[in-house]
């Protein structure tokens, strides 16, 4: 199960919208069936279509004699308000187990950014709109997730996309709502960690850094983003989501990261790096 949805303001940090780039590309085997939930669903269906056309597997990376048989859906859209209360979001969540029986992994990947706003001038409005959409949102949601893998009896992979914005090297000012729900995140994953792994359940993070999307590509025309940002990454970074981003959720979803869980995986082209002269390059 993954969400597809990702709004804010200029300053967004995170990947795509409904935007195939988020989905791990395909492996030999087996094929992925996917249930993409957001809460506007018009896109989304249209992803799930592209999705379940044979050539799809084929066009991003696995061969085309994967495809299924008879026209057999592979993807499926649901609608999923992360902001509406448990109940709610329980039965969205019912309704992607039954479409195929069970969830091997959730990429918890619904935000907001929210405007920019100093700690002083902050409305409790935008405080409570921010912490309830990435931070009790993503606790529902993996939640309720986590208890069907629990009473499925086979597992499972929690997957919070967060940002290094949670980090405690990284603080930017104008966001104290945004960087507090993904510290609480980093929190949130290592304490779920903690309680489900007897359940065969693992539950990590990866904090991106500045990746291209939508919401983004307005920061990549401004000055200040190649004069000093861009400066103060080590490596080449193209800012993509694909491959820097899905390779890592590739990994969290298959049985070779059975062994890893309450980690908080970093993909940010070394940006967090300590001793890295920031101000220097200003």
């Amino acid at each position: 199960m993954v969400q597809l949805e990702w709004e804010g303001g200029a300053g967004d940090q995170g990947v795509r919208r409904s935007q195939p780039g988020i989905l791990p590309r395909p492996t030999p085997s087996p094929v992925q069936d996917c249930v993409a939930a957001a809460r506007r669903t018009d896109s989304l269906k249209t992803l799930c279509d592209q999705i379940n056309e044979p050539s799809f597997l084929s066009t991003r990376g696995g061969p085309a004699t994967m495809a299924r048989e008879n026209d057999e859906v592979r993807a499926v859209a649901i609608e999923l308000d992360v902001t509406s209360n448990g109940q709610t979001i329980e039965v969205a969540v019912q309704k992607a187990w039954e479409a195929f029986g069970h969830i091997d992994a959730l990429i918890n990947n619904a935000g907001v950014r929210g405007s920019v706003s100093s700690s002083l001038e902050l409305s409790e409005e935008e405080w409570n709109n921010t912490m309830t959409t990435n931070i009790t949102g993503a606790w529902l949601v993996a939640k309720y997730v986590g208890k069907c893998m629990r009473d499925g009896g086979r597992g499972g992979s929690i997957i919070n996309i967060s940002s290094i914005q949670g980090l405690n090297r990284i603080q930017i000012p104008g966001a104290l709502a945004y960087a507090s729900s993904k510290g609480a995140m980093h929190i949130l994953t290592k304490t779920m960690a903690l309680e489900m792994g007897k359940h065969n359940i693992r539950v990590n993070a990866i904090a991106a850094g500045l990746f291209r999307s939508e919401f983004t590509e307005s920061l990549f025309q401004k000055d200040w983003l190649n004069n000093v940002a861009l400066r103060t990454v080590p490596l080449p970074a193209s800012g993509e989501a694909d491959p820097a981003l899905t390779s890592v959720i590739r990994y969290l979803i298959h049985d070779s990261s059975d062994y890893g869980s309450g980690n908080i995986f970093i993909v940010d082209a070394g940006y967090i790096i300590p001793g890295i002269p920031i101000f220097s390059s200003l």
